[in-house]
């Protein structure tokens, strides 16, 4: 049924150059929040799902339903040959287009209540302490009017803390998180709760007796804890194609040019193991995930694509088509995005910015895609005061703009860490990587409420 359903999908794709694809997706997981002391919610789930996608020129068509039967996937392109002008006769059989994802039993969620009153033990500032498990399990199958098939699978757990400490009418919360691609059953063999909450617990009561970020330009050197955050907003939005080719990027134009500092070297990369949160074998649209220099040496060699923006700019398919379901057109997304580590110690780092601010730890924040201008929260952050981690800082904001702080890089780290997070885009969000080093930054306006402290 499947090589009839491909034969289809090819003969279509034939007729005006319209490319089109069948996407099936199966998927089970579970879910627990917990608040307030008590087990707020658990979730069980089981999702399955077919769609078949056109796009002649830049208009795309989707019709998709529920259900992982051939029948389920005829009627989906039935929907969309009759668009085309093509009558098609649908195939009666029921038989599945790929195995399910079977339900599978959850974890115990008890654990929590004793990682609530460790974290709680530690200090009777902490007022509040939230967690959040996730973990699911995924299978795609595709198909499409070139002929070719590929499926993936895909395992993810993740367990968020959030504790908040108060102390008078200052309020300060950590955040930390632990995600991978990893089965539950790998997941809960290295899984250490306490660790990660004792971690958000900590940083929580840490900023509570900082004292307020001096504001002014100054020096700043980034983490590697800090995980990448400013790379993947401020920068990587900017390398996928369809952003450049809406006009909405300032790396339109520009392959070929100089755009960083020489020291950076910029890697988007889907094939990264050690349970990378955002690998796969293949993108939702089955084209093989890759390694994608976008930035070597300082000098822009490329854009992330999926087929529509690859279509349209007559460029390389990178493997970056993705999408939050069968529900979703596919975009042009990251997957692993970071900056390959360079030859300075952090602690040299640390000595070349002399007087400035260490950044630990980046929260929330606001990036113009078009222009590259962003505001960031700092989480974590402390002085540095004659070459050294000095003390701590709170209220520190970082106002700025991402293409020229790529320009600012003075030094690169030999270390590199990695932050898993969930990205949001149109509407969809889809698991991600981001990395770097630590970087010194030349100077970036830092905005805090001690403004009579501020750098010389």
């Amino acid at each position: 049924m499947r090589d009839r359903l491909r034969e289809e999908l090819v003969a279509l794709g034939r007729r005006g150059d319209v490319y089109v694809d069948l996407y099936v997706q199966s998927g089970a997981g579970h879910g627990m929040s917990y608040d307030d002391g008590k087990i707020e919610q658990t979730s069980s789930f089981v999702s399955q799902g077919t769609s078949v996608r056109s796009l002649q020129g830049s208009h795309s068509i989707i019709s998709h339903a529920p259900g992982i039967g051939a029948n389920v996937a005829w009627g989906c392109y039935a929907d969309i040959a009759a668009a085309h002008g093509v009558s098609v006769r649908r195939e009666p059989s029921a038989a599945f287009l790929m195995e399910p994802v079977e339900p599978f039993d959850p974890p115990s969620w008890e654990f929590v209540h004793q990682v609530d009153r460790e974290i709680r033990s530690m200090s009777s500032a902490i007022s509040q302490v939230a967690f959040r498990f996730r973990t699911t399990r995924q299978r795609i199958f595709l198909a499409n009017g070139l002929g070719n098939v590929a499926e993936d699978s895909r395992q993810y757990c993740t367990f968020s803390a959030q504790v908040v400490a108060s102390k008078g009418n200052v309020l300060q919360t950590g955040y930390e998180v632990r995600a991978e691609q990893l089965s539950l059953e790998e997941f809960l063999r290295t899984f250490d709760p306490l660790s990660v909450a004792r971690t958000a617990a900590l940083r929580a009561l840490l900023m509570l007796d900082a004292m307020p970020c001096p504001a002014g330009p100054m020096p700043v050197v980034l983490s590697g804890e800090a995980g990448g955050t400013m790379v993947h907003e401020a920068v990587g939005h900017g390398l996928e194609a369809d952003i450049v080719q809406k006009d909405y990027s300032v790396y339109r134009g520009r392959i070929g040019e100089s755009v960083a500092s020489c020291g950076v070297t910029l890697v988007d990369d889907a094939t990264l193991g050690g349970g990378a949160y955002g690998s796969f074998s293949v993108d939702d649209e089955g084209t093989p995930a890759a390694r994608t220099v976008l930035i070597e040496e300082g000098v822009l060699k490329g854009y992330l694509t999926d087929v529509e923006s690859a279509l349209a700019g007559d460029l390389p398919l990178s493997g970056n088509g993705r999408r939050e379901s069968y529900r979703h057109l596919p975009q042009p997304r990251m997957s692993n995005t970071y900056i390959l580590p360079g030859k300075s110690s952090p602690e040299d780092i640390v000595a070349q910015a002399e007087r400035g601010l260490f950044v630990k730890k980046l929260g929330g924040g606001e990036v113009n895609p078009t222009s590259g201008d962003f505001v960031f929260h700092v989480t974590e952050g402390y002085l540095i005061e004659k070459g050294r981690v000095g003390k701590p800082v709170r209220g520190a904001v970082l106002t700025g703009n991402g293409p020229q702080v790529l320009q600012d890089i003075l030094a690169v780290g030999n270390d590199l860490f990695f932050l898993p997070g969930t990205c949001g885009k149109g509407g969809q969000g889809v698991p991600v990587t981001d990395g770097q080093p630590t970087l010194l930054l030349r100077e970036i306006t830092v905005g805090g409420s001690d403004v009579d402290h501020g750098a010389d």
